[in-house]
């Protein structure tokens, strides 16, 4: 029942274009009989025939992107994302990106809730690609940094963590402290395999971020102890 309420407001928002542009050209039609766009009625038969994926097809073909409606694209992708049904959030932001009349900075927020859509959805690498575009379009800089973090972090991508964490800087200062935690990450991987020089390298970059990293002190500690150093350690 939930999702069927989800799915209706696909029809408000052709009723609302329909209304409206009824109203646009009420002095040219005056007189006439005006009838409801056979999409629409197509996509409602396919909505009370169970079948809703070809119903927001039809709806999101019929939806003239303008600036009165791309909010209403973007807020109804951006719902089906937050309801779980990211399939259907991403062919509604996908859609939109693909007119070629958008402005810039309408297909900048179109970009930004596709890329959200993908990683929701775990699809990192089309995540990726989109948030370094944005990046590369100065728009939206921060937040697809922020979510740029996270994508590395998950894929343990300690160096570009680092990179992007660096660019974070101009927003974040406090960011150092991540910054240490990641080279400390790679100092611990060159530890495992035994390659206790680089690693030492790394904690000198820690500490250069945060010269408090009680982490950075304990893996220090750790290679003067496999040194043979222990009045170090």
């Amino acid at each position: 029942m939930n999702s069927f309420w989800l799915l209706i407001l696909p029809v408000a928002a052709a009723s609302s274009w329909w209304l409206g542009n009824r109203q646009r050209k009420k002095d040219e039609n005056e007189g006439k009989r005006i009838a409801l766009p056979r999409d629409y009625l197509s996509g409602l038969n396919f909505l009370l025939n169970e079948e809703p994926d070809k119903a927001l097809d039809v709806f999101i073909k019929m939806f003239e992107v303008d600036s009165e409606t791309v909010e209403t694209h973007l807020a109804l992708g951006n719902l089906f994302r937050r309801r779980g049904e990211v399939d259907r959030a991403i062919r509604i932001h996908q859609n939109l990106i693909a007119r070629p009349s958008l402005d810039d900075e309408i297909r900048a927020q179109a970009l930004l809730a596709l890329a959200k859509d993908y990683l929701y959805a775990g699809v990192l690498d089309r995540a990726e690609r989109l948030f370094l575009e944005l990046v590369g379009l100065d728009k939206y800089i921060e937040k697809s940094l922020r979510y740029l973090l996270d994508i590395y972090q998950q894929e343990k991508e300690w160096q570009k963590a680092i990179n992007i964490a660096q660019k974070l800087l101009r927003y974040d200062k406090a960011i150092n402290i991540t910054i240490a935690h990641y080279y400390c990450e790679l100092a611990e991987l060159s530890i495992e395999q035994s390659a206790f020089d680089q690693a030492a390298k790394y904690l000198k970059r820690a500490f250069s971020a945060d010269k408090t990293c009680v982490r950075a002190s304990l893996l220090s500690a750790k290679i003067a102890s496999h040194a043979g150093d222990h009045k170090r350690a």
